[in-house]
């Protein structure tokens, strides 16, 4: 049976902050992900390939007909993350939206706006996050 931790994100860490955030590096993207480290601190590989879990609490879910995977904005915390629904449970569900985003859906009915169908896998999902989206490491290369 399929869990969040099967839709990892994958890419690299460029830098630890001075603030602690890390600035993560999707695979394949131009995006700089700006992420507080799961845990006291981030002690993992900087610019090495590895994997890891993005969390964000949404603030406000729809779902729209057609569109485009994409985190807003390009630079920074994530605000906005669109793109098609990979997992699905009744506490969160990952978005791939340019990379796996792990989304804690909220108890409250009022923040879904489902004008194009109810939430389900292969469904597109427009998430409006909160502030403080986190990462925590999953996996980083082996050493040979």
């Amino acid at each position: 049976m399929a869990s969040v931790s099967d839709f990892p994100a994958r890419g690299r860490v460029r830098e630890v902050m001075a603030n602690g955030q890390i600035v993560f590096l999707p695979l394949n993207t131009n995006y700089q992900v700006h992420l507080t480290p799961g845990g006291s601190s981030y002690s993992g590989p900087l610019d090495e390939r590895i994997e890891g879990l993005i969390h964000v609490v949404a603030k406000k879910i729809w779902t729209v007909p057609s569109g485009g995977n994409f985190i807003a904005p390009i630079f920074g915390p994530p605000k906005t993350i669109q793109g098609r629904i990979r997992y699905l449970d009744k506490q969160v569900m990952v978005v791939q939206a340019g990379t796996s985003i792990v989304v804690e859906l909220p108890g409250d009915e009022t923040v879904y706006d489902l004008v194009s169908g109810p939430l389900a896998v292969g469904a597109i999902a427009n998430v409006l996050a909160l502030p403080g989206a986190s990462f925590q490491l999953v996996a980083a290369p082996a050493m040979s």
